[in-house]
């Protein structure tokens, strides 16, 4: 899986470089990738025309995942296409994988220089594999958990939610109430961009380690710490507030909850897909 592995090296930090709030973001997405594939590649030792070949046409694909992706955020529209081309990536490359060449190069001479913690010298191709799977979870996967939520409407396109901010900002400068038009539920579950990752590698790395009980555990203590928000949310409902009022209104409790159960569910999905290719 040496070729997959690299891609999803580059595919993490372009999608880590796009996740910012930086404005060129995207265009500097576009350009990270192949060159942090390219890059690793040559670390790797990769020299054949086999590699040259399949990892141009999988950056290609990953050009496309970057602006098919990009544009459902934005306008909401379009996720299928977006999935696939990065399911063609993944499933092209594995099923090519035993064309690739061994990982070697620089690499695999620096993790027989370096002293590293664990018992022996990990091999390249492993130390490649578990650097694109902490790159993809850590960035992509953020990305596809977000494409399935637009896909069902459990989060709006960045583009209907901009536009509501400036409508709430118009209002509250003409001294209107706020009207919550423009509220995601994710504004009322803070800090799941961050948890998923982390959580994510933590299900991976107690996985690896044979912890299954403890990655168990991980799953329970989520849905423990969000239940009183969700509470929260319950409580705060009011008769202008309904329980799911999408498209236009504010985040009731129905679509919190639905966002939550989705988007965890849908990362596990990623955690459970990532420790599979690990182990």
């Amino acid at each position: 899986m040496t070729w997959l592995s690299i891609v999803l090296v580059g595919l993490g930090v372009g999608d880590l470089v796009r996740s910012t709030s930086w404005r060129p973001g995207r265009a500097v997405a576009h350009a990270t990738t192949p060159v942090v594939i390219l890059l690793v590649a040559l670390l790797a030792g990769m020299h054949t025309w086999a590699d040259a070949l399949a990892l141009t046409l999988a950056a290609v694909a990953g050009a496309a995942w970057i602006e098919l992706s990009q544009r459902t955020h934005e306008t909401g529209r379009g996720a299928l296409p977006a999935l696939s081309a990065f399911a063609v990536v993944v499933v092209g490359l594995l099923a090519a994988s035993g064309a690739a060449s061994p990982a070697g190069g620089p690499l695999a001479t620096w993790l027989a220089w370096a002293d590293l913690p664990g018992t022996g010298t990990p091999s390249a191709s492993r130390v490649l594999l578990l650097t694109g799977l902490a790159a993809f979870n850590l960035a992509t996967a953020n990305l596809i958990v977000r494409l399935v939520l637009l896909a069902i409407g459990a989060l709006r396109p960045s583009d209907v939610s901009a536009a509501a901010a400036a409508a709430a900002a118009a209002a509250a400068a003409a001294g209107d109430p706020p009207s919550g038009t423009g509220q995601q539920p994710s504004d009322r579950l803070k800090g799941g961009r961050l948890l998923g990752p982390m959580e994510r590698l933590v299900i991976v790395g107690l996985g690896l380690a044979g912890e299954f009980g403890a990655a168990g555990l991980v799953i329970a203590a989520k849905g423990l710490l969000r239940f009183p928000e969700i509470q929260a949310t319950a409580r705060g409902r009011t008769a202008t507030d309904p329980a799911g009022s999408y498209p236009g209104g504010p985040a009731g409790i129905d679509d919190v909850t639905e966002y939550f159960l989705v988007g965890s569910f849908v990362s596990w999905l990623i955690a459970l897909a990532s420790l599979a290719l690990a182990a």
